[in-house]
């Protein structure tokens, strides 16, 4: 026997408001009413039941537009429920409900959280419920669902639609959906294992590394063992030495005590010797005074005798300075005189020029003055003639 759909129950989707149970009996079952009325929701509810994931398949921009929103006279719904109940569904529908008699499907949404779907009262993927109508050979988008403008397109449909058609008719439709998310397993499958066999390599690398880290880890093992070995020879060294320089501090002490025994009687032989030396000190220090006073005296007397030495010796040093002075000016007395003696014989020469100059001077005078006269007397001319040119350009003007 064929599935049926026995009856979808609507709450708060779209136009319902209140819940809304539509019966759908043997037979035909039809809705009548008005345009906008809500004829056309019942079938989008239907659709949105079955698994329909498009909001623009549901005449809607997002899948919240599918809850009730609101009217003047009523607030509007934050929820949307639709219930499909399929009767005679035994040995058809798909495991895990193909023992089952009836499957109850249910898909609710809230706003701004999202929709989830139950099927016979237990939570079910969306996949699982489209795989199921499509195994009943039905679904959102089966052609048993035909809208307006269906037929019109169907008649020149391509082979591959009507090849769609024919394989939802044979119920077949499910199988290529199982197969489309096979193929989309294996190649998540084929992606993990590629990803799986990078991993395997870094762990690999990650293994060598960490063996590395064991041999060294077993060697850092091996020399600490050995370490600590030496650590305890090398304090059970020390503590041999220690007592050995225990030892050898106690000898010390009883050697420096015997020493202090005799260092003490020594010191009372001494203080005895210091008593005796005191006693004798008196005449020592008055004896020790006269000298001290002889020897200032003397000492006195030394630097006196330095000090007239000195004063000598400085006299000696102004009177070798003075005699290099007289020295220096003899000498430049004698220049002075050598350059007056070649002054004096130039000077001669000088007197002897210019007694000839004076004896040639009375003719040069006279020849000066014959020239003055002449020049005095073409002076003259030049004058006069300078006045008669005067005073004929005085006439001509």
């Amino acid at each position: 026997m064929p599935v049926s759909f026995s009856r979808l129950r609507i709450a708060g989707f779209k136009s319902f408001a209140e819940p809304t149970v539509v019966e759908i009996r043997g037979g035909l079952t039809g809705i009548v009413g008005p345009n906008g009325c809500g004829k056309s929701n019942v079938v989008d509810a239907l659709r949105w039941a079955m698994g329909e994931g498009s909001a623009r398949a549901l005449r809607g921009s997002e899948m919240d537009d599918v809850i009730f929103a609101g009217t003047a006279a009523r607030p509007s719904r934050n929820l949307a429920e639709v219930t499909l109940l399929l009767e005679e569904v035994q040995g058809a529908a798909p495991p895990p409900w193909h023992e089952t008699p009836e499957i109850e499907v249910t898909r609710r949404i809230e706003r701004g959280v999202g929709s989830h779907f139950r099927v016979n009262g237990r939570e079910a993927r969306a996949r699982d419920v489209q795989n199921l109508f499509a195994d009943l050979a039905s679904g959102a988008r089966a052609s048993a669902i035909i809208g307006q403008g269906r037929i019109t397109a169907l008649v020149p449909a391509r082979p591959e639609e009507r090849r769609l058609i024919l394989e939802e008719a044979a119920g077949i439709t499910g199988l290529h959906a199982r197969r489309h998310e096979a193929e989309l397993k294996l190649r998540a499958a084929e992606a993990n294992l590629g990803r799986a066999e990078d991993l395997k390599g870094q762990l690999e690398a990650q293994h060598e590394a960490l063996k590395r880290q064991a041999r060294q880890a077993t060697r850092y093992r091996n020399l600490s063992g050995h370490v600590r070995t030496a650590e305890a020879e090398l304090l059970a060294i020390g503590r041999a030495r220690a007592g050995l320089a225990r030892a050898a501090a106690a000898a010390a002490l009883h050697a420096a005590r015997t020493g202090a025994a005799e260092a003490t009687t020594a010191a009372t032989r001494a203080t005895a010797a210091a008593t005796a030396a005191a006693a004798r000190v008196p005449p020592l220090r008055s004896a020790e005074a006269e000298a001290r006073t002889v020897l200032e005296r003397r000492r006195l007397g030394l630097e006196q005798l330095a000090a007239e030495a000195a004063r000598a010796e400085a006299a000696l040093r102004e009177a070798a300075a003075r005699v290099a002075q007289v020295e220096r000016d003899q000498a430049h007395a004698t220049q002075a005189a050598t350059d007056a003696r070649a002054a004096t014989e130039r000077l001669a020469a000088e007197a002897a020029r210019l007694a000839a100059e004076d004896a040639a001077a009375p003719a040069a005078h006279a020849a000066a003055e014959t020239e003055f006269r002449a020049a005095a007397e073409a002076a003259s001319a030049a004058e006069r003639a300078a006045n008669v040119a005067t005073e004929r350009a005085a006439a001509l003007g």
